[in-house]
């Protein structure tokens, strides 16, 4: 992250953008074509971090997480594993050296939480080791490892106390230059659309974001609603209460949706599928009392949040993802496909039945699609300068179920630093909901459901504007972001 090296990767930049201008693609097939598109994509998307977001000069985060891990090491015994840990533990104050030498620019918004995460636990995890009182953020998973490695002797000690200073004086620095820095992290209505377009490919603005998102946010709160209503008088799901009842659960549903899947022919499960998926909400004694939202929901049932992440949702995708012939295919991955895809699934499922035998289960679908539907104001919201991040966080434990503050930051969080990532679940979904539909009429009698998920999954996590083109021969997206992205006419219109 030196300034050579970035104002290298700029020039490079310029160069490889002037190689791909110079490409002919006239004579190209549709899926070389897009293809073509998707460097562009990659391309741009480097661009937007130099001209825009910046990391290096405004993101305290940035240098946090480069060292933030590094506490949660097991004490080693072993000589090269000691050596390993020194080795990190020395690197941490030339991190800190290197965070304070490039923050020229830092968001006051991004260096608060960096602050934060450095003097307290999230509520949410970070996949550090369990404790059943965790340790005060980074600062304080540093002084734990020092006193486990106190426990042993030798040279790591000092290098543990020197890491630990070095995160303290990386705290300090940031909490005694806040008043001078840029309050807002925001990066405005004009770049967020010259991202959506550039570097999502999509033809969509801000403004129809916040109309797909109001329409949709609000139809999935009517249907909580309405289904609270409906099932008032039946007990409570109950809370799980052991590890062994969670992984029992978790099973019960995957094998559940399973079932369905193969039932109604939703789409094919190849072979060398895993026999089983891993939970994305693990098991924590604290879950008794403290739960965040998506515990407040697994606990109660396991279906909603294993369908979104692992089967037939975000796992299962990548194990289609990681055989596909097309290099390019194979590592390319969009959030607004790969999100959209995954909360596509939970109202779909919801539809065929996947609860009809306990009807309470509706209502905690519904709440996590109203939470992915609150992302839509709370994310555009801090990029258009309306919200603050606490605003956004309040909005959201306002308007959704179960929502609290840890869980609501620790989105926020990501979405302030990757623009488009919250907002890109609900969009995905309805480009999906549209092409299906458009599809059907296309094919007429000819139309199979399960053969189109199959056709869909087969073509990568790439853009939906593109699939489209690709599958079914819409262009009308693909060629509203074609001239502009690539600056040549659209093929075929030369």
């Amino acid at each position: 992250l030196s300034r050579r090296a970035v104002a290298d990767q700029r020039t490079q930049l310029d160069d490889f953008r002037e190689r791909l201008l110079g490409i002919d693609t006239s004579s190209w097939s549709v899926p070389q074509q897009v293809d073509y598109l998707l460097v562009w994509s990659k391309m741009n998307d480097i661009v937007f971090k130099h001209r825009v977001m910046q990391p290096w000069s405004r993101d305290a985060l940035t240098y946090l997480y480069q060292f933030r891990r590094i506490p949660y090491a097991e004490t080693p015994s072993a000589p090269e594993k000691r050596a390993a840990l020194s080795h990190e533990l020395k690197a941490v104050p030339m991190m800190v050296d290197n965070a304070i030498l490039n923050l020229t620019q830092p968001a006051g918004e991004l260096a608060r939480l960096a602050i934060f995460l450095l003097d307290n636990f999230d509520g949410v995890g970070q996949g550090e080791p369990y404790r059943d009182i965790p340790p005060e953020g980074t600062i304080g998973w540093f002084k734990d490892l020092c006193e486990r490695l106190a426990k042993q002797g030798g040279d790591l000690r000092r290098d543990c106390r020197e890491a630990t200073a070095a995160a303290q004086r990386y705290r300090d620095w940031l909490a005694e230059n806040l008043d001078s820095m840029e309050a807002s992290a925001a990066i405005g209505t004009e770049n967020y659309n010259w991202y959506l377009k550039h570097v999502r490919l999509l033809p969509q603005t801000v403004d129809d974001l916040q109309a797909i998102g109001k329409r949709e946010f609000h139809r999935y709160r009517f249907n909580y609603i309405l289904d609270s209503y409906k099932n008032a008088s039946l007990d409570e799901l109950e809370l799980t209460q052991s590890a062994e009842e969670h992984r029992r659960r978790t099973r019960e549903a995957e094998a559940k949706t399973r079932k369905l899947v193969e039932e109604l022919n939703l789409f094919t499960i190849p072979d060398y599928m895993p026999s089983e998926f891993e939970s994305d909400v693990f098991w924590s004694p604290r879950a008794k009392t403290d739960r965040h939202f998506w515990e407040e929901l697994q606990f109660r049932n396991a279906l909603n949040n294993h369908i979104h992440a692992s089967i037939p949702g975000h796992r299962f995708d990548a194990e289609i993802r990681k055989r596909l012939e097309n290099p390019m295919r194979r590592t390319h991955a969009e959030s607004a496909r790969a999100e959209g895809w995954a909360t596509y699934l939970e109202e779909t499922l919801i539809q065929a039945g996947i609860a009809e035998d306990n009807p309470r289960v509706r209502e905690l679908f519904y709440a996590a699609l109203i939470k992915r539907g609150s992302r839509f104001f709370a994310e555009i919201g801090m990029h258009t300068g309306e919200m603050t991040l606490e605003e956004a966080n309040a909005y959201m434990m306002e308007w959704v179920p179960y929502m609290e503050e840890d869980l609501g930051r620790y989105d926020l969080v990501g979405y302030l630093r990757r623009p488009g990532l919250g907002s890109m679940y609900l969009l995905g979904k309805t480009q999906i909901e549209q092409l299906i539909s458009q599809r059907a009429f296309q094919l007429g009698d000819d139309f199979d459901l399960g053969e189109f998920h199959n056709d869909f999954l087969s073509r990568g996590v790439i853009p939906v504007t593109l699939i489209r083109w690709e599958m079914a021969g819409f262009d009308d997206e693909a060629r509203a972001v074609w001239m502009e992205v690539v600056g040549k006419p659209f093929p075929g219109d030369e």
